[in-house]
């Protein structure tokens, strides 16, 4: 299949940080940097330059397979239908193309200076459009877990119960199964026995719930200023400190279905359904809050509802009806994976002999920080000082 490609600079979009910042956990990254996915019944590639974004497409006309395919596979090309004409609108869409990213960066950053020293080694970070069910599932999965777990869990669950949409060389993708497909008498064993644990009865649990209500009913939830591809937009309403009221709606509805607490609503409301004020708490947000935010003092001290609550409302009255993007950006700069882009420099400077320090930090290196554990490796942030000089100014003691 050709390439084709959109103008996109790498400030306005950067795939290689929005696609692994624990926001998606599908895509796949070749050797030669091309990024992968079965989205909606397409198979998409994407590769990107300073100044342009490319694309490709795979779109099969029919794929009349099992859910998990015999040893011996059919072709790569098998199966692989020529490019939609809407796969340019398809992407612009999902990836959330529309706002410009670079206006946005610049007003969370007059309103907050620890933003707008972070941001700029953290350009491009956008808030994809996803379907609402692939994100309420992998957020389900993301209880106490890391990137690479959940990645691999979503990786199981679409191989054993999706359906295969087509191959690159010898890898196939599978796109999301539908809720239906988890809703069997044997599903909490099975994925039980693919290592979900726990997560195994949620997630059977609350696609059985999602099959008893209407069709559609997940996406009635969404933010009428961000809706699925093709449905004209309407405003959401008036912002509050609590946010809108559509978004406190969604959010209130998605706790009732199985494993599905505050942090994973939320999670969902910005990711899955559009709602820009949302803001997942976690004890990684948690950690960014105390340690640039002054909160873990007095009646915050620990990550109760209250606090939960008011860190949510302190962010939106900082950065307003995005909150929950300006947020992710934070978040990404302190995963593990980016932490070279924060690399600077200690140095105290002095002079004469070494008994007591005397002098001033005039660079911090940051690599990353561990002071709360949680149960992550590879995404876990670090602080860690990696290359410095002190040289101490001499008291000279009086002999006695």
């Amino acid at each position: 299949m050709s390439w084709r490609k959109l103008p996109v600079s790498l400030t306005e979009l950067c795939i290689d940080t929005t696609l692994r910042c624990g926001q998606s956990f599908r895509w796949k990254k070749s050797a030669d940097n091309i990024w992968s996915c079965a989205l909606l019944g397409r198979l998409i590639s994407l590769r990107q330059d300073p100044t342009h974004l490319y694309f490709r497409a795979i779109c099969p006309e029919a794929l009349n397979e099992p859910p998990t395919p015999p040893s011996s596979t059919p072709s790569s090309t098998e199966g692989a239908g020529p490019e939609t004409d809407d796969t340019q609108q398809f992407l612009h869409h999902y990836l959330n193309l529309e706002p410009n990213l670079t206006e946005l960066y610049g007003q969370w950053s007059s309103a907050d200076r620890n933003f707008e020293r972070k941001a700029p080694k953290f350009t491009g970070v956008r808030i994809l459009r996803q379907d609402a069910w692939e994100a309420l599932v992998g957020f389900i999965c993301s209880s106490n877990n890391n990137i690479a777990r959940i990645s691999q869990m979503m990786e199981k669950l679409c191989v054993h119960y999706g359906p295969l949409i087509g191959r690159i060389d010898t890898r196939p993708y599978y796109d999301m199964p539908s809720p239906t497909r988890l809703t069997g008498p044997t599903v909490e064993a099975h994925l039980r026995e693919l290592g979900f644990g726990y997560r195994a009865k949620y997630l059977h649990q609350t696609a059985v719930m999602i099959t008893q209500h209407e069709d559609g009913w997940l996406d009635s939830l969404r933010n009428p200023e961000s809706p699925i591809l093709s449905r004209k937009t309407s405003s959401a309403g008036r912002m509050l400190p609590g946010g809108r009221e559509g978004y406190r709606k969604a959010h209130e509805e998605l706790l009732a279905l199985q494993g599905v607490g505050p942090k994973v609503a939320d999670c969902v409301c910005l990711m899955g359904l559009g709602w820009g004020e949302a803001v997942p708490v976690d004890t990684h947000v948690w950690q960014i809050a105390q340690r640039d935010y002054k909160f873990g003092k007095g009646k915050h001290r620990s990550l109760t509802k209250v606090t939960y609550d008011a860190i949510g409302d302190h962010f939106r009255a900082l950065w307003g009806k995005e909150a929950g993007w300006a947020h992710s950006v934070l978040f990404t700069a302190d995963l593990r994976a980016f932490s070279e882009r924060l690399s600077t420099k200690i140095e105290i400077k002095g002079e004469g002999e070494t008994t007591q320090v005397s002098g001033t930090i005039t660079k911090v290196e940051i690599r990353a920080t561990t002071p709360i554990k949680r149960e992550i490796d590879d995404d876990e942030p670090l602080i860690k000082v990696e290359k410095h000089q002190i040289l101490r100014k001499a008291k000279r003691r009086k002999k006695s």
